[in-house]
């Protein structure tokens, strides 16, 4: 996934390089989230429940035999476009879910009340989107509270470990990856993927990623476009895809409602 912010032009030449700049970026942007949580981000509220025994992060509470169609980040210079994609998923009878980077998302707040009542699920991807592994303790976890307020939280670059799952519960997350990562920010020549490589790497995953899976994406690349043709080749492959069934809130239930 992917690393510190530039220019949607510099994106898509530059994959590789966002990530390293990510990672030399991390310390600094965490001082800067110490700085800016307590005043611009509200404390959450007293910690949920840890996570059921036996639940599966790569699935994040799904056991529907569904798809659930995830989104992350931030699409850079369009601010509407998560929006616009809820929209047309809305349309077709389908809820996903949008992990977003709260550094954006706190910036245009009607971008998560619109998904939500559009009947998508929003979910936690931190303040600024660092390696959580990389940061102290207390950096990390300001990190994880500046984050968009939900109950699943999407740790970036699916990189955590025991001490991210136990901060996540403290503050009332259960950790959610994915099962199908369709690679959608890494591309030849620093281009992203087109769509029609989008739809193959999706249609060809194993069955049992697909069965109960959570599919990966991110608003930034060529994967919103492809979501039409992904849809129709897993309903062509038989699967279903988690339902619609109108407005949610910042509660994301166990097992997935889908």
């Amino acid at each position: 996934m992917i690393g510190a912010r530039r220019r949607p032009q510099e994106e898509s030449r530059m994959p590789g390089s966002r990530r390293r700049a990510r990672s030399r970026l991390a310390p600094a942007l965490a001082a800067l989230v110490l700085a800016l949580v307590p005043t611009a981000v509200p404390v959450q509220a007293a910690a949920k429940p840890k996570a059921p025994a036996g639940y599966d992060h790569h699935r994040c509470g799904n056991t529907s035999g569904r798809v659930l169609l995830t989104l992350d980040d931030w699409s850079y210079g369009d601010d509407d476009r998560a929006v616009t994609v809820g929209r047309s998923l809305q349309r077709k009878g389908i809820r996903a879910a949008f992990f977003l980077v709260n550094s954006y998302a706190s910036r245009y707040p009607k971008v998560a009340a619109a998904l939500h009542a559009q009947g998508h699920w929003v979910g936690n991807h931190t303040w600024s989107h660092p390696h959580l592994r990389q940061l102290s303790e207390r950096e990390a976890r300001a990190e994880i509270r500046g984050g968009v307020d939900s109950t699943l939280l999407r740790p970036p670059y699916g990189d955590f470990g025991d001490r991210e799952t136990r901060l996540a519960e403290e503050l009332g997350y259960r950790i959610c990856t994915w099962t199908v990562d369709t690679r959608d920010w890494e591309g030849p020549d620093g281009t992203f993927p087109g769509t029609a490589a989008l739809r193959a790497t999706v249609r060809d995953a194993p069955a049992a990623d697909k069965r109960s899976g959570v599919v990966l994406g991110h608003l930034f690349s060529h994967f919103p476009e492809a979501l039409p043709g992904i849809i129709d080749d897993l309903r062509d492959q038989g699967y279903r895809l988690c339902r619609n069934t109108g407005p949610t809130t910042r509660v994301i239930p166990y097992p997935l409602n889908c």
